[in-house]
């Protein structure tokens, strides 16, 4: 099958590599070069490099919508389109160009979390379980109909980083598995039923912040949610501290919001108004990650005392 695939992050690479080693890519779409880093030096996109290191065409432009992008993807005559985590509106002139349409991996199980934190939310939310969707595209985000979907467990362990390079694999193993049932002419698209969907806007920074008040499982999901990013944060005595690392303890105790309840080698422990938390690993501003062992030492604490706003 003649495949032009769209993507750019670290996400889209495992579906590439996967059709590269399986059909045949004819051209590689994905994001200009953007400033990176302290330099702000132009950088490629993952999937940019992976392009050229196989010697295929990379096209990188800024807008889809312009006449001459839709004159050379016509001349490319895909079968198909697959578009991975690409980050461009893609106009309805292009979708219609394949033979097989344009379709799409979204790390959901659709129509739940449509948009552009998917992964994140259902972490926040402290879902069991989701997945990966493979669907057509449509102009309208994430509604297209379902091709393929395939879901998998979350577990204490997973993060917002590792749910992703999970679901980053799956994906692309679906993928490749729905193509083969799409060449068959063995798929039946089935629609989304509007009233079942929920929407994964993207995280603002202030979506870190921690609330003591919530109970302590609900904090530990918020914290494995955002990160790496924004990361969960709160305040220690007028000072910004990001947790990084946390568990929830002694789930049945009553306690106060943001209470130091014990200190020890292991961690620190706090209260809230269901459970407590113990914090593994923090960060203050413009400061490096610790290990609470480690921070104790440079910040002193006391048990009694408040993290958070409400009690500075």
């Amino acid at each position: 099958m003649n495949i032009v695939f769209m993507g750019t992050p670290e996400f889209a690479v495992p579906a590439l590599e996967k059709l590269i080693q399986n059909e045949k890519v004819i051209a590689v779409y994905t994001q200009p070069d953007r400033p990176k880093g302290r330099g702000q030096k132009l950088a490629s996109s993952p999937i940019k490099d992976i392009a050229q290191h196989h010697h295929i065409p990379c096209f990188q432009p800024e807008n889809l919508n312009d006449a001459s992008v839709i004159q050379k993807l016509n001349a490319l005559k895909p079968d198909l389109i697959a578009v991975v985590a690409y980050g461009l509106f893609i106009p309805k002139k292009i979708l219609d160009i394949p033979h097989f349409k344009t379709i799409n991996i979204h790390p959901s199980l659709l129509p739940k979390y449509r948009g552009a934190a998917p992964i994140q939310w259902a972490l926040i939310n402290g879902d069991s379980k989701t997945g990966v969707t493979i669907l057509y595209v449509t102009p309208q985000m994430d509604a297209g109909d379902i091709l393929s979907q395939k879901e998998i467990l979350i577990s204490d362990e997973d993060t917002a980083e590792l749910l992703h390079q999970k679901l980053s694999q799956l994906g692309a193993t679906l993928l490749l598995e729905t193509l083969q049932r799409i060449k068959k002419g063995a798929i039946s698209p089935i629609p989304q039923t509007e009233k079942e969907v929920i929407l994964a806007p993207k995280l603002e920074k202030e979506t870190g912040h921690i609330d003591w008040d919530k109970d302590a499982r609900s904090i530990f999901n918020l914290i494995r949610g955002t990160n790496p990013w924004p990361g969960a944060y709160t305040e220690i005595q007028h000072e910004l501290l990001k947790i990084h690392v946390a568990k929830p303890i002694l789930e049945n105790i009553r306690g106060e919001a943001g209470k130091i309840h014990s200190i020890s080698e292991e961690g620190i422990v706090v209260e809230t108004p269901k459970g407590c938390l113990l914090l593994t690993e923090l960060q203050k501003a413009n400061k490096r990650k610790m290990k609470a062992h480690e921070f104790i030492k440079g910040t002193p604490l006391t048990v009694g005392s408040f993290l958070g706003h409400h009690h500075v």
